[in-house]
Parts: C-alpha cells; sequence; structure tokens
C-alpha cells in the first residue's frame, strides 16, 4: 500500500483498466482534482504518470451490507470505532460502504443511527443499512428473535426521522404483518425497500416486489429454501427483473456454483457482491458481540455461540472479487460490476465505474487480484 498523501493529479499507466464496456489491455486513467479526467487506451496523455507495473485498475469497491471490521462494529455510537471499521474496509478497497446494523430496540436503533448520521454527513461512510428488527423469527439468524417486531409505521417513521436522511436501506420480511405498507413508506421516503430474513412463500414475496422492493438481502441465506414446488422468496427475487440480489461471496455462505447459477440469471444490472463483515473482519478469530449475541470465530468463519448459525462474515471485498473471479466464474468485467458500480447505481451515487466525470475512487490489484494501491477521491490511502 503506497504511502503518498495528499490529492493528486496524475495519470495511472501500465497495466489492464477493466471498464463496464471491457477491459482496456494497455490502458491508462486520468485524475484531475479529484475526479476521474479521461480513461483510454495505448498512449498516455501529457503530465504527470505513475506506472502500476502491470496491476490491474478496476473502480473502488462498494459495500452496500457491512457491520464493522478492524475490531470495531458500526453498532459502536464512538465515531472513532466508527472510522476504525471504515478505515479496515479501505485499505482493502472498499472506497464507498453502508453502515449496517443488527436488530435492537427501536428506540436504541434510533440513537445509532442518529450518531452514525453526523459521520455520514462527514463522508466516513456513505448512509445506514437496518437489518432489522423487521425480520421473520423462523429465519432471524444472528439476530436476537425477543426482539424481533412487525414493521408498524411509527417504528419506521422513528427510525427515518433519527437518520435525518440518511438510512438509505432497510431489510424487511414481507411475510410480517404491515410489511407491504412499510415498503411503500421506505419508498416514498427515497429509501431502499430489501427484503430479506424471510420465511415467505412465493406468494407473500410478491406483493412487496409490487409495492417497490427492489434488493434481496443476501439471497440464498436467511430465507426459505429454494424448492421445485415452492420457489420461496430465493426464485421469486430472483427471477424478477425489478430486484437486485446480494451474495456473500466468501465461498462459506455461498457454494461457487450457487453464485455463478445467481450472477448468471440476474445478470450484471442485478448482482451485487457484498461482504456481510462483522467486527473480525481484518483481525482474525475470537469471541465477538453482534446485537447483544456472542459470536465466536473460528477458522474465518463467525458462528452463534452454541450453535451452527452463521453470523455474518470475516469477507473484505478485494476478497469477494477474488473469489468472484477465481472460483465462480466472473469475468473481471462482470466481477467488478458486482463489487462496485451496481452499488452506486442502487445508491445514486457519482462513483463505482472507471468513467471520466466520476469520483476517482480506484483500486490497483496486483497480479493475484490483491490491492497494491487504492484511491479515494484523487488521494491515495496511507497505510
Amino acid at each position: 500500500m503506497s504511502t503518498w498523501g495528499g490529492p493528486v493529479d496524475v495519470t495511472l499507466t501500465g497495466g489492464r483498466v477493466v471498464t463496464p464496456g471491457g477491459v482496456l489491455e494497455n490502458g491508462w486513467v486520468s485524475v484531475r482534482d479529484g475526479r476521474i479526467a479521461a480513461v483510454g487506451e495505448g498512449a498516455a496523455p501529457d503530465g504527470p504518470t505513475t506506472n502500476v507495473g502491470g496491476g490491474t485498475i478496476v473502480p473502488g469497491f462498494v459495500d452496500i451490507h457491512c457491520h464493522g471490521g478492524g475490531g470495531a462494529a458500526f453498532t459502536s455510537a464512538d465515531p472513532a470505532k466508527v472510522r476504525k471499521a471504515a478505515a479496515a474496509h479501505r485499505k482493502h478497497g472498499t472506497t464507498t460502504m453502508l453502515a449496517s446494523l443488527v436488530t435492537r430496540p427501536v428506540p436504541e436503533l434510533a440513537d445509532q443511527v442518529a450518531a452514525l448520521a453526523e459521520l455520514v454527513q462527514e463522508g466516513v461512510v456513505a448512509g445506514v443499512h437496518l437489518e432489522g428488527p423487521f425480520l421473520s423469527a423462523a429465519r432471524c439468524g444472528a439476530h436476537d428473535p425477543a426482539i424481533l417486531c412487525p414493521p408498524e409505521q411509527t417504528s419506521v417513521t422513528k427510525l427515518l426521522d433519527a437518520g435525518k436522511g440518511t438510512v438509505r436501506m432497510i431489510t424487511i420480511a414481507p411475510e410480517l404483518e404491515g410489511a407491504v405498507n412499510a415498503v411503500r413508506q421506505l419508498v416514498d421516503n427515497n429509501v431502499i425497500a430489501a427484503i430479506g430474513h424471510t420465511d415467505a412463500t412465493e406468494a407473500q414475496v410478491r406483493p412487496a416486489v409490487d409495492a417497490g422492493a427492489s434488493v434481496a438481502t443476501h439471497l440464498f441465506n436467511g430465507m426459505r429454501p429454494l424448492h421445485h414446488r415452492e420457489p420461496g422468496p430465493i426464485g421469486a427475487l430472483l427471477d424478477d427483473e425489478r430486484v437486485t440480489v446480494e451474495l456473500i461471496c466468501d465461498l462459506v455462505h455461498l457454494h461457487p456454483t450457487a453464485v455463478r447459477l445467481a450472477a448468471r440469471h440476474a445478470g450484471p444490472q442485478r448482482t451485487v457482491l457484498i461482504t456481510d463483515a462483522i467486527a473480525a473482519a481484518s483481525v482474525g478469530d475470537g469471541v465477538y458481540d453482534i446485537g447483544g449475541l456472542e459470536v465466536r470465530v473460528v477458522d474465518g468463519v463467525p458462528t452463534l455461540a452454541g450453535g451452527a448459525s452463521l453470523a455474518g462474515s470475516t469477507l473484505t471485498m478485494d476478497m469477494a472479487f477474488r473469489n468472484a473471479v477465481n472460483s465462480c466464474g466472473l469475468t473481471l468485467v462482470e466481477a467488478a460490476y458486482a463489487a462496485s458500480t451496481r452499488g452506486a447505481e442502487l445508491l445514486g451515487l457519482d462513483t463505482g465505474k472507471l468513467e471520466a466525470g466520476l469520483a476517482a475512487d480506484i483500486v490497483v490489484l496486483d497480479a493475484e487480484l490483491k490491492p497494491q494501491d487504492v484511491m479515494v477521491r484523487g488521494e491515495w490511502v496511507k497505510d
């Protein structure tokens, strides 16, 4: 990782550049005033250059579902810990992320959202994702079932008001009482309604999508399984052109074949890689807390203490990208779209692609597709 400091005006040369339209084998990316000025192939324009030594240049990763990292969780009201978690993922190429929160009582969640809202304004994270408390007890995973509740209008309003416009996505089980009305409420407030942690039938999922739900929270995980006589949420969400599907590409939550099947069916416009990472990401094995529940991480796999239920991951987005390419059969273009572009599109942000006019959020990967250098808004990330 480079230790350069301050914004730079430079043209990155000497590598392959991954764009939505294809891979430029002898490509270059020019950065000016924190934005991408131009992208091309062949001879670079005049001016300062940096040779990336044959590396692969991709857009900065966008993670729309992340609970923490570097030993810190986004549930903390301590700004220093939130910054620590964001910084841990930034070193792995994640230049934009949502701070995901787990199930807690609504008043406590509102306090957490309010604390994060200030950090959203500072640009530490791009917004807040609430994964709970409006989930199914039958598919709650690492969420305390005693705290789960239906998405009543007053509860949803309290959480949105606490965020002052920074809540960007809320996950809801569509079979809960009031779920379809809650989806409409979110859409009316420009918040993404996601479907997840659900035991719904296909027939229960359809009305929520018709009402505006547009994301499947970690498809396959925390859901009624796909069955040939009852497709359930997996079949309904994967097959609906209006829905983008999240995939945890750590090769633990999903087999490579499952990732490949889902990504191929949904296509680049509807596939987004996520980490669902907890505080253990970039730290290692040990005992952690998620929403008041004890989680043990062994060999990099978090599970609830005393059980086998997976409790998030220790994944980073660079690893998700590598896994997608090396193990799941996605091309570099497809993986970049899923790891960067689609998430930025969902959030309506000016990043996620190597394209003139967008923010200069860039990752230079080495021959093993590991981050060599990371740039955020035209500034190199320091060690």
